[in-house]
């Protein structure tokens, strides 16, 4: 691996490695950061495109142009969030493509993916890595050639990802739990996120993932002991400093940690 090229201003859009580059889409919010990163990997004259992201044709015909001409061999999903997927089928339709996912809800004209899959273009691999939690659906691809790991919502490039309604706690922790082991016996050199810029340790944000999401469940257990019982009362009690906008997106990261309490 030749290094990691990352804008000077520190933004995702065109970040790369040696052979993944990042066009991000023009989608940026309270959930997405600055937008849905697109990742196109390849070598040589075939490329395979992650999260085409939201069907924003602009977009679209952006990640098209900076194809330069190479072909398309396939379009892989890290899970089917519509941030990631919605433009999937017209991007398949412009650029003559298979649409592969592990939900085969999202899939076009090809074969699903499931941990333990190697996708192959040019002289690349990309191995698929199960790692559900934040959605039910989530996938990680490693790409050895640059030690890098792409992975989705897993793991953002700032911030904390949420559990959503089809994912689950105990999933997520263990697919930290396998990311942290892969990412340290792998010597990965960075992680290439779904938004946000690069994270160029990856072990060390992993642990703090992990760190965060101890601590998440230990003010929760203290929330409770306070008599709260309700996730609204809840998300009032453990993100009193969070931007009330992100409300929402905690009461249901809370309804996750209050069934995976209740499981133990």
């Amino acid at each position: 691996m030749s290094g990691l090229r990352i804008p000077l201003d520190g933004g995702p859009d065109g970040a790369r490695t040696e052979h993944a580059v990042n066009v991000l889409a023009p989608n940026p919010g309270i959930m997405t950061l600055d937008g849905t990163n697109t990742w196109l990997i390849g070598e040589g004259e075939e490329t395979i495109v992650v999260d085409p992201g939201p069907d924003d044709a602009g977009h679209l015909e952006r990640v098209r142009a900076h194809l330069d001409g190479r072909r398309v061999t396939e379009i892989l999903l890290t899970h089917g969030h519509f941030d990631h997927s919605g433009g999937a089928r017209s991007f398949a339709a412009l650029v003559n493509a298979p649409v592969r996912a592990l939900d085969p809800r999202h899939r076009l004209g090809g074969e699903g993916l499931a941990d333990g899959d190697v996708v192959k273009v040019g002289g690349l691999e990309v191995h698929v890595h199960g790692t559900p939690g934040h959605s039910f659906d989530s996938l990680c691809f490693w790409l050895p050639q640059d030690r890098a790991m792409l992975t989705g919502d897993t793991v953002l490039g700032r911030g904390t990802t949420i559990i959503a309604d089809d994912g689950g706690l105990a999933d997520y922790l263990r697919s930290l739990d396998r990311l942290r082991e892969a990412a340290e016996r792998l010597e990965a050199r960075a992680l290439l996120p779904g938004h946000g810029p690069v994270l160029t340790d990856p072990v060390a944000a992993l642990d703090g993932y992990l760190a965060h999401r101890r601590e998440r469940l230990d003010q929760i257990r203290a929330a409770q002991a306070q008599g709260a019982r309700t996730p609204r009362e809840i998300v009032r009690v453990v993100y009193a400093d969070v931007d009330r906008s992100l409300w929402p997106a905690a009461e249901m990261s809370v309804r996750a940690q209050l069934d995976y309490l209740e499981r133990l």
